[in-house]
C-alpha cells in the first residue's frame, strides 16, 4: 500500500523580515566561505574530541561563530542565537524567533582539507525554518531559502522534479547500528548511499536535484535547520522517520524528493 505524504503548509512570515534575513545571512555566508576556504586542511584543533573522536572543534568554527553573533546581535538584538560552540542564548527556545548556527558543518573533513563541508545559518520561528542559507565553499556556491520564496544556487533559482529512487543516490548521516541494514536495502532496490559528513549538505543535495533522499538520526538542530528550509523550498517532503510530516524534526528524519519517499521509508523500517 502506498503512503501519502504532504508537505506542511506553514504560515507567510513578514516579507520584510525575510527579505532582511536573507541579505544579512548571505552576508554571513560569504564571509565564511573566505574564511573556510583560506584555511581548510591548515587549521589548528582546539578541542579534539566533543561527542565522539571525530567531532572537533577548530579556531575557525569559534571564529566564525563569534563573527556571526556578532553581526546578527547589532542586526537582530531581539533574536537570540542557538550555535553549535557557543550554546544557547537566555531565552532561546521560548522566543518567537531563533537563529541558529552551525560554522562548520563536516569539521572532520575541514580539518583533513576534504571538500565537503559548509557554513549553515537558519531563521527559525514556531513552525520550522523561515530563512535557510548554506555555503558550500569547495563548489563555490551559497544556497539561499525563504518561506514562500523559493531556492536560489548563486542567485539561480532551483526546484526539484518528482523522482524514482531505482539508479538515484541517497545521502545517509546515520549511526552505525543503522547504516549497515539500511544500505543493504537501498543496495537491492538499485540506489547507491553516499556517506561525506556533512548533514548540511547531504539535505542539500536533495535540494539540488542531486539525491533522491536524504536520512539522518542523532544530529542537532543547528546541523539540519538551514539546509531543511532549502529542501522544502526546493519542493522536497521533509518528515521525521515514522513518515509524519514535519518541517524540523527532532530526532529522526527523512528528506526526498516527490516520489522516492515510500521506498526510503520502507528501507529505514524494514527489520
Amino acid at each position: 500500500m502506498s503512503l501519502q505524504h504532504e508537505t506542511r503548509r506553514l504560515p507567510p512570515a513578514d516579507p520584510g523580515l525575510l527579505s532582511r534575513a536573507l541579505e544579512v545571512a548571505g552576508r554571513l555566508a560569504n564571509d565564511a566561505a573566505e574564511v573556510i576556504t583560506a584555511t581548510a586542511g591548515r587549521d589548528r584543533l582546539t578541542d579534539t574530541v566533543k561527542a565522539h573522536p571525530f567531532d572537533w572543534v577548530t579556531d575557525t568554527d569559534r571564529t566564525l561563530e563569534r563573527h556571526t553573533r556578532r553581526v546578527l546581535a547589532a542586526e537582530f538584538p531581539q533574536v537570540p542565537v542557538l550555535g553549535e560552540e557557543y550554546g544557547a542564548d537566555e531565552g532561546v527556545h521560548s522566543a518567537p524567533l531563533r537563529w541558529v548556527v552551525d560554522p562548520v558543518d563536516g569539521t572532520a573533513n575541514y580539518v583533513s582539507g576534504f571538500p565537503w563541508c559548509a557554513y549553515s545559518l537558519a531563521l527559525v520561528d514556531a513552525h520550522g525554518p523561515v530563512v535557510g542559507v548554506i555555503a558550500d565553499p569547495s563548489r563555490a556556491q551559497i544556497y539561499a531559502a525563504a518561506r514562500g520564496r523559493g531556492v536560489r544556487a548563486n542567485g539561480v533559482p532551483v526546484r526539484i522534479a518528482p523522482r524514482p529512487v531505482v539508479g538515484g543516490l541517497v545521502c545517509a548521516e546515520l549511526s552505525l547500528e543503522r547504516a549497515p541494514g539500511f544500505t543493504a536495502r537501498a543496495a537491492a532496490a538499485h540506489t547507491g548511499v553516499r556517506v561525506l559528513g556533512s548533514a548540511a549538505l547531504a539535505i542539500t543535495q536533495v535540494a539540488l536535484g542531486h539525491a533522491v533522499a536524504a536520512v539522518l538520526d542523532r544530529y542537532r538542530e543547528w546541523d539540519v535547520a538551514g539546509a531543511l528550509c532549502l529542501a522544502a523550498e526546493a519542493g522536497a517532503v521533509v518528515v521525521d522517520a515514522r513518515g509524519n510530516p514535519d518541517p524540523l524534526p527532532s530526532e529522526d528524519l527523512v528528506v526526498a524528493v516527490p516520489g522516492a519517499l515510500d521506498a526510503v521509508l520502507s528501507w529505514w523500517h524494514a527489520p
